[in-house]
C-alpha cells in the first residue's frame, strides 16, 4: 500500500468543490441567521460515555472510540452532532427557559460507512429547536429544511413524513417487549407486512393488534394514507394524536409534493415521534433527515421537547453549478517589493493578487500590477 493511500470511504476534496461548498455553506449559514439560529460549534471529540453510545446501539456501532493519553479514559470521534447540541442546550444554555434556535456545521467520522457509496466523513449541516413541543415548531424546521436544500441547489423535493407514536402505541398496546418491538421493526424496514403477520402470530397476539401492525407496511403514499390510517388502525388515542400531527404538517405544505409511511421508522433511536426527510429523484437516499427528539437532554439533566434536521454538505456539490477559481491579478516578483502597498489595497478590497515568480502556477489570470507614472495601476 501506498504510504499516501486514504484509508477507504475517505476522500479530499479540491480547491472546485471546496470553493463549491464553503460557498454554499456560507449562504446556508446566513439563512440560519435570519431565521434565528446561531451557530455553535461542538469538539470533533469528547469522552465517549457523553456521545450517547450507551443509549443508540446505531450510534455506538458508527461511534469510533480511542484511549485519551492524558486521562486514560476512553475518547470517542463523534458520528453525530446532533446530540452534542443537545448538550449545548441542557447544560451549557441552560439558563434560558425558553426556546433555543442552534445550528451547526462540522466533520463527523463514522466506522461504518452507511452505503458502499457514502463517504465516512460526511459534515454534517443542521438546525435543531429546542423547548417547543407544538406541532408548529417542527413546521418551522421542516420549513428551514425545504429552504436550505434550495440554496444547495436541490430542485423538486418530495417531502417524506412518518412518525414514530404510531407502531409504538400499537406495541405498548399490544404488550410487545423491546426484543419484540425491535423484530417487527427490522420487518417493516422491507414493507413485508405478510412476515410481520407471521411473527405477531408466532407470539398469540389478539387479531386487533396482528391486524394493526400487519397494516402499518401497507400505510403509505401520498396525503390520502391518513384517512386509510384512521380507517384500518385501532382507535387509540396515541394514534389518533400521531395522525393529527401528520395532518397537520401535511396542511402546513398545501403545495408541496408529500410521501406519508408509517412503517418508516429510521433515524436514530434517540427520535421520538415525527420523522421527516426530503428525497429528490436523482439521488437514492434522502438528501435530509430529521425528526422529533424530545427528552434527548435528560442525559445531561434537562429534558427538553426538541426537534432538529441534518443532512450531509457533500452531496450539494453534485448539484451546485462549477465554481471557477476568481481571476487573479498578477505583480512580478521584482515589483512585488515596491508595490506592496498597493497589493495591500487592493486585496483589502477582495482583490485576489499573486506573486508571479515566472513559473506556471494554477492561477487564471489575464491582469498584472504594472507602475505607471509613478502610480501602480491593473492593466
Amino acid at each position: 500500500m501506498q504510504t499516501w493511500q486514504l484509508p477507504e470511504h475517505i476522500a479530499d476534496i479540491l480547491p472546485e468543490r471546496a470553493r463549491q461548498l464553503e460557498s454554499v455553506k456560507e449562504q446556508i449559514l446566513a439563512q440560519f441567521r435570519t431565521h434565528g439560529f446561531e451557530l455553535v460549534q461542538p469538539p470533533l471529540m469528547e469522552y465517549s460515555r457523553s456521545l450517547l453510545t450507551h443509549i443508540d446501539d446505531g450510534l455506538s456501532l458508527k461511534t469510533i472510540r480511542l484511549a485519551d493519553q492524558i486521562t486514560g479514559w476512553q475518547l470517542g470521534i463523534r458520528a453525530d452532532i446532533t446530540p452534542q447540541v443537545a448538550r449545548i442546550d441542557a447544560h451549557l444554555l441552560m439558563k434560558n427557559q425558553g426556546i433555543n434556535r442552534l445550528c451547526y456545521s462540522g466533520s463527523v467520522l463514522h466506522a461504518q460507512p452507511d452505503g458502499l457509496l457514502a463517504t465516512r466523513e460526511p459534515i454534517q449541516t443542521g438546525a435543531e429547536l429546542y423547548g417547543c413541543a407544538d406541532t408548529a415548531a417542527d413546521v418551522e424546521i421542516i420549513d428551514l429544511m425545504m429552504k436550505t436544500l434550495k440554496v444547495g441547489g436541490l430542485g423538486n423535493i418530495i417531502l417524506s413524513l412518518g412518525h414514530l407514536g404510531v407502531f409504538r402505541a400499537i406495541a405498548a398496546a399490544a404488550q410487545l417487549g423491546e426484543a419484540q418491538s425491535r423484530q417487527l421493526l427490522a420487518l417493516m424496514q422491507d414493507k413485508d407486512g405478510n412476515a410481520v403477520r407471521r411473527l405477531a402470530q408466532q407470539w398469540q397476539l389478539d387479531n386487533i393488534w396482528i391486524d394493526a401492525l400487519a397494516a402499518l407496511p401497507e400505510l403509505y403514499g401520498s396525503r390520502d394514507v391518513l384517512d386509510k390510517a384512521r380507517a384500518r388502525l385501532p382507535q387509540l388515542t396515541a394514534v389518533s394524536q400521531a395522525l393529527d400531527v401528520l395532518a397537520q404538517v401535511c396542511a402546513a405544505f398545501p403545495e408541496q409534493a408529500v410521501h406519508i409511511d408509517l412503517a418508516e421508522v429510521r433515524v436514530d433511536n434517540y427520535h421520538t415521534g415525527l420523522l421527516y426527510a426530503a428525497y429528490t429523484p436523482d439521488y437514492h437516499d434522502a438528501v435530509a433527515r430529521g425528526g422529533r427528539y424530545d427528552g434527548l437532554g435528560a442525559y445531561f439533566g434537562r429534558s427538553r421537547p426538541a426537534t432538529g434536521f441534518s443532512f450531509d454538505l457533500r452531496l450539494f456539490g453534485a448539484y451546485l453549478a462549477a465554481s471557477q477559481r476568481p481571476e487573479a491579478v498578477r505583480v512580478a516578483q521584482k515589483d512585488y517589493a515596491a508595490a506592496k502597498n498597493a497589493v495591500d489595497k487592493l486585496r483589502a478590497q477582495g482583490v485576489c493578487v499573486v506573486v508571479d515568480y515566472g513559473l506556471p502556477d494554477n492561477s487564471s489570470s489575464l491582469k498584472t500590477l504594472v507602475q505607471c507614472n509613478d502610480e501602480w495601476k491593473v492593466e
